[in-house]
């Protein structure tokens, strides 16, 4: 199967060199350096305080399935997610291969979204660093898988200067001596970059080997409360789940329930 991962970071090139063109460095710059007076909330504390953790994810396509829920509005879901528990939301924004947009998080901002929200693309350039902090992200995700551990490095330290923090996720045991960056969030992608094949188990053959004080965060093919249960009991402090929810009728209630189901 040819690796997804790869054409995806080639597309996103692309993509960031179109919008400099369309909003230059200097101008997304100038337009971010006011927001920097005011915090933002933070992804690492929610979670850690949080009964739950459940970070739900705002998705409404993916490579590897199409349409989600290619009807699904940042002004409902986002909001309703926050109303029905959850601790923090992850929201999409790549727009070719999962039909997001940097707008569907300030329009969760302004629909009454207080939570905090994760800048969930494929972070390559500084450029996009900005871009989250203009539409109102608390944190960012980095992808070992894409960037070397100095570009990490890099990101990971102009994330901070920016006011947002960082999950920093890794999806094998090579990419593990990225936690030595100490992020403000580890998290395991349980789904293959490459072949989009999903298994939970990898986050708990890996979660003993991060470090012990990480906040850990497991992401992808979460379907049953019992699982959130089970990944709590090894560490993990934050769940992400989005396609669980986003298939359903009505993504706010199904995290309700699904959250209800964690506690007995």
């Amino acid at each position: 199967m040819q690796d997804i991962l790869q054409e995806i970071v080639a597309h996103k090139r692309v993509e960031v060199e179109r919008f400099k063109a369309e909003l230059s460095e200097q101008e997304i710059h100038r337009r971010v350096e006011p927001l920097l007076d005011f915090t933002v909330a933070s992804m690492s504390k929610a979670l850690t305080t949080s009964d739950s953790g459940i970070i739900a994810e705002f998705k409404r396509k993916s490579p590897s399935k199409g349409w989600i829920k290619e009807e699904g509005q940042a002004d409902v879901i986002p909001l309703s997610y926050q109303q029905n528990g959850a601790a923090a939301l992850s929201i999409l924004t790549d727009e070719h291969y999962f039909g997001g947009c940097n707008d569907f998080i300030r329009t969760a901002r302004q629909s009454g979204v207080k939570i905090p929200v994760l800048y969930k693309n494929f972070v390559i350039d500084e450029y996009q660093l900005f871009q989250a902090r203009l539409c109102g992200a608390s944190a960012v995700l980095l992808i070992a898988a894409d960037l070397s551990k100095q570009e990490c490095k890099t990101l990971l330290h102009t994330t901070h200067e920016l006011g947002m923090e960082v999950l920093l996720e890794m999806h094998s045991e090579a990419e593990l001596d990225y936690a030595e960056l100490e992020p403000d969030l580890c998290g395991i992608n349980n789904r293959n970059l490459g072949s989009f094949v999903t298994d939970v188990e990898n986050s708990f053959r890996l979660a003993e080997l991060l470090p012990k004080d990480a906040v850990k965060v497991s992401e992808s093919g979460i379907s049953n409360p019992t699982t959130v249960r089970a990944l709590r009991d090894a560490g993990f402090r934050g769940f992400l789940i989005g396609e669980n929810f986003m298939k359903t009728p009505d993504p706010g209630r199904a995290l309700c329930e699904f959250i209800e189901n964690i506690s007995k």
